[in-house]
């Protein structure tokens, strides 16, 4: 395995590109430990299959460098950088058993069949494959497929990095649990370094230790999935993390406080710096509840979702959604709303702009 180092990459599909628009990715500096297991999350369009590709070599970045372990190999071709992918849809051979499709990266390397078959079977076992393994790949349900497709990406113990690009795409959503699941069990096993590009927060949050989430090829944030639920450092990631995303909404700002229409929001710390762009208050569901007296609003929608009630209301004309316990009020009631204090934040132009409370301690 090996710690992966971007370093002031940038890459555009214009051969001579002249503003920050041309470029697909913007500048992007990350590092990678060894053995971590990573999740590239953002919507379509965002960048991270290019990321993705310039790390496995099948694209040359226009700018910057990619380090294995310190060694540049930003010009090196796929085969030399001792990677596995695997992909959307299953990359396996029909007409083989499941055994011989597991071997055949090995195989393919000039390793002794003793050693093939100690992989494979040890591979085929934590996939629960081996009463399949004299089966041929053609008569496989789609997520055993997939299963095989993950199996030849991770039965090689030389590679440095193995990169997954969607791979739950084409499996049934009862099904992906499940596989997500296995995926995330094999890497506690195994210990290799792992990518993992997807559009679903779900994917992305179940599989990693450490989530990159990706906006027009810019890199937003970085963190655990408690840290980018519980503090997100743009109004993107809010809204893009969670169910329903965060409470966006605009405020004025007077003597250093914060106003929803004439209603003083207090926040979760003191303002960073002083302000000069578009400024919004940022409050998750969770942290929004009904009370007898706060922010008054209209019930413009109910919806039970079976673990909570989901209570969207209008205030000031803007959409604020609460998480309560329990049957929600009627559509149309007037209600007051109240927001813990430590989860309400300022954003000046996306960006988190106030204090947290351990760095003000």
């Amino acid at each position: 395995m090996a710690k992966i180092t971007l370093s002031k990459l940038r890459h555009s599909y214009y051969p001579t590109p002249k503003q920050p628009s041309d470029y697909a990715l913007k500048e992007i500096d990350l590092d990678w430990n060894d053995g971590g297991a990573y999740a590239l999350l953002g919507p379509s369009g965002c960048g991270k299959s290019t990321l993705l590709n310039i790390i496995s070599g099948l694209l040359v970045p226009s700018e910057g460098q990619i380090l294995f372990d310190g060694k540049d190999v930003t010009e090196l071709t796929p085969d030399k950088r001792n990677i596995a992918q695997v992909f959307q849809f299953p990359v396996i051979y029909d007409t083989m058993t499941v055994y011989d499709n597991l071997a055949f990266p090995l195989r393919n390397r000039g390793r002794d069949e003793e050693t093939v078959k100690t992989r494979v079977m040890a591979i085929a076992e934590m996939l629960e494959v081996t009463d399949m393994l004299d089966t041929k790949a053609a008569g496989l349900s789609p997520d055993n497929k997939q299963k095989i497709s993950m199996g030849r990406g991770l039965v090689r113990e030389d590679v440095n990095v193995v990169m997954f690009d969607e791979p739950l795409t084409v499996i049934d959503p009862h099904l992906k649990w499940k596989l997500r699941s296995k995926l995330k069990e094999l890497h506690q096993r195994i210990k290799a370094t792992m990518i993992y590009v997807t559009h679903d927060q779900t994917e992305a949050l179940t599989f990693a230790d450490q989530v990159v989430v990706m906006q027009d090829g810019e890199v937003v944030q970085i963190g655990t999935p408690v840290e980018l639920f519980e503090r997100p450092a743009h109004t993107f990631v809010g809204h893009f993390i969670g169910s329903p995303g965060m409470n966006v909404l605009p405020c004025t700002l007077t003597d250093g406080q914060a106003y929803f229409g004439d209603q003083l929001v207090a926040l979760e710390g003191a303002i960073i710096g002083e302000p000069n762009g578009r400024t919004e208050i940022g409050i998750r569901p969770e942290f929004v509840a009904l009370a007898a007296s706060g922010l008054p609003a209209t019930v413009s929608k109910v919806s039970d979702v079976g673990r909570h009630t989901v209570v969207e209301c209008d205030a000031n004309g803007s959409k604020i959604s609460a998480i309560i316990d329990g049957a929600g009020p009627e559509k149309g009631s007037p209600v007051f709303l109240n927001f813990q204090q430590n989860q309400t934040r300022l954003y000046v132009d996306g960006w988190i702009a106030t204090q947290s409370q351990e760095a003000q301690s």
